[in-house]
């Protein structure tokens, strides 16, 4: 048999038993017409229900689960940060709230530098920039919403009072309890059986939260005594904002987290805003797809959109072997441009913004795929010729290395790891996949919200008796100019991050909506899942269990910030003849049998009138419709 023929009947294999296993999924999908709400946790979606059921609209349901979400540390918690995109139908356009926190004012690079690191530790009081959950909800809620503060935190109250808490976060707080033991009021909310072996709380037990309890009662409190005076629902609710980032809340932050050797001061918490965006955005087959500015890896998404735009995808046949590596070095073009150009936007230097989403920049970048073999030097390219420019760090790129040396390897959270160890290797992969959760709704009116928070996971340090646990992301940022010279950690800066959400219009309205947790993986597994709905015409529930391949060539964005070129995560479903073309092409592969992501989504049905919602079925991701 031919080569060539070899590869069509392959082809037809993959197809076929793509289109069968399309047909069944493990959960069933959502269907909705007056609204939906998912996200990534059963608690948290009923909290989305509550609302709607009350009458909010979306943005009030996604505030309500996006504080349920914190409260019941479903890999994140209050001190985190939060990104959104927000559909709103009178404007018929898409909004963009950044609310990342940024580095305390003595962060810089030289303070983590004369620490031996050469990017802040993951975990601990020097990992934590300021928190941006709070800001973000009550900007989203005050410009947008419809509902008080008090009726949307009131489900994230009950659940601090006392809650059945679950497996998943229980037994998260025994298996770090040592690294919790170090931080004093971690260890008194997180460990609190101090009588017995399990200090952690077992799953089923009422888990209580008091000290967050009040703090979000204070938020509540601040919002009535401003009603009470006569001020609009708008200004009551900014009046919780500043009791929190300016008032006794704030205090009690600083105060505690100075106390485990942290950095933050009151100005920092103070002159902190939550920024109201104009989205990114590219086309792909007439779809606008929209992410958040450069400050996250999301525009690596439209990057990758453009340069596959110029290859029938659809022809090569769903995860056949060239379909998987088009898809592959795709994202490694793009990936590496995040690596390397992705950063604060508010920071100097500019980031070369028109070039890097160019369509003629992504032609060039299509004509270097190697389309035999994967190509494990791949660099970051030059946009700035897009933009009639001239690239002022092309030394840097021609000195850009895939994988740090050894002797240049970071330190993280005080411990010096070694390339190729299983301790490494472990601590590479908890960080590559290092998750967060979802947040997605919808109503009939036409708001459509997607939410990425994160922040604040599991070991967190708590600040002081406020029950806020603070964000972990200044692991992200680089300390020398070499690892990227955008993302160079200084006071007030954003660490490129790697959360994600996105929202899609076709025909100037809303189409999908979908976001996704788990790291550097979460663009990689956006992509597929958006190409599983376009090009091969899945369902977002069908689309959101598929089969995705994962990428580690990127340079991770936490720990250590290795990669790990050719290596590639397939299902291990994958068939065997597909295996070895694969192998053959030079690449390393993994196999799981989920590599979807926990990806949650909903499409919106034109020709109906309805929703359909997807919901990852790779753990606790949970959806409720009506």
């Amino acid at each position: 048999m031919s080569s060539l023929l070899k590869v069509a009947v392959l082809t037809l294999a993959v197809l076929t038993s793509t289109a069968a296993d399309a047909q069944r999924t493990m959960k069933p999908p959502l269907h909705g017409r007056h609204w939906m709400a998912i996200t990534g946790k059963p608690l948290g979606a009923t909290a989305g229900a509550m609302i709607f059921q009350q009458g909010g609209n979306a943005v009030d349901a996604a505030c309500a689960m996006l504080a349920a979400s914190a409260t019941l540390w479903d890999t994140m918690h209050w001190g985190g940060e939060t990104q959104a995109l927000i559909y709103h139908p009178g404007l018929k356009k898409v909004i963009g709230i950044n609310a990342l926190g940024v580095a305390p004012s003595d962060a810089t690079a030289s303070f983590y530098r004369s620490r031996g690191y050469t990017h802040p530790p993951a975990y601990g009081p020097l990992a934590a920039i300021t928190p941006g959950t709070p800001g973000g909800l009550l900007v989203m809620l005050a410009e947008y919403g419809t509902m008080t503060l008090e009726q949307v935190l009131a489900p994230a109250i009950q659940l601090a009072d006392g809650y059945p808490i679950e497996a998943q976060a229980a037994n998260s707080m025994h298996a770090n309890r040592d690294t919790i033991a170090q931080w004093k009021y971690s260890r008194a909310v997180l460990l609190p059986h101090t009588d017995r072996a399990r200090a952690a709380p077992e799953a089923g037990e009422i888990f209580v939260q008091a000290d967050l309890a009040a703090t979000l009662r204070k938020l509540v409190e601040a919002e009535r005594q401003a009603r009470g005076a006569g001020r609009n629902r708008k200004e009551a609710i900014q009046a919780a904002y500043d009791r929190f980032y300016k008032g006794d809340i704030a205090e009690e932050i600083v105060r505690g987290m100075r106390e485990e050797g942290g950095l933050f001061t009151m100005r920092d918490l103070a002159d902190w805003r939550v920024r109201i965006e104009e989205p990114v955005s590219t086309t792909y087959k007439g779809i606008a797809v929209y992410k958040l500015p450069f400050w996250q890896q999301g525009p690596a998404m439209l990057q990758a959109l453009n340069i596959l735009e110029n290859v029938d995808l659809k022809a090569m046949g769903y995860n056949s072997p060239r379909y998987m590596h088009a898809v592959y070095q795709a994202m490694n073009l793009a990936f590496a441009d995040r690596d390397f150009y992705y950063g604060d936007p508010y920071f100097a230097p500019e980031e070369p913004v028109r070039g890097l989403l160019s369509k003629e920049y992504a032609r060039t970048r299509f004509s270097q795929i190697n389309w035999e073999r994967n190509d494990p030097n791949v660099k970051p390219g030059d946009p700035y010729p897009f933009q009639n420019a001239v690239n002022p760090f092309a030394d840097l790129v021609r000195r850009w290395t895939v994988v740090p040396a050894p002797d240049t390897l970071p330190r993280s959270g005080g411990q010096d790891r070694t390339p190729g160890t299983a301790s490494n290797e472990e601590a590479f992969k908890r960080g590559f996949y290092a998750g967060t959760t979802t947040i997605e709704a919808a109503d009939a009116e036409g708001w459509v919200v997607s939410i990425t928070p994160s922040g604040g996971w599991i070991p967190a340090v708590i600040a002081g008796r406020t029950g806020v646990g603070l964000s972990q992301r200044a692991q992200s940022f680089a300390t020398r100019a070499q690892d990227g010279p955008f993302n160079v950690i200084e006071p007030g800066k954003r660490p490129r991050v790697t959360l994600t959400p996105t929202l899609a219009l076709k025909d100037a309205a809303p189409y999908l909506a979908f976001a996704v947790q788990g790291g550097d993986s979460q663009d990689q597994n956006l992509l597929q899942f958006f190409l599983n709905v376009v090009e091969f015409g899945m369902t977002p529930q069908q689309a959101s269990e598929a089969a995705n391949i994962n990428s580690y060539q990127m340079r991770s964005s936490f720990g250590a910030h290795e990669s790990r070129p050719g290596r590639m995560l397939v299902a291990s479903s994958t068939p065997d003849s597909v295996r070895t073309e694969l192998t053959r092409m030079g690449y390393t592969l993994e196999f799981s049998r989920l590599t979807s992501g926990p990806i949650n989504a909903i499409l919106f049905d034109r020709k109906h009138g309805t929703m359909w919602g997807g919901s990852s079925n790779h753990g606790e991701d949970y959806g409720i419709a009506w």
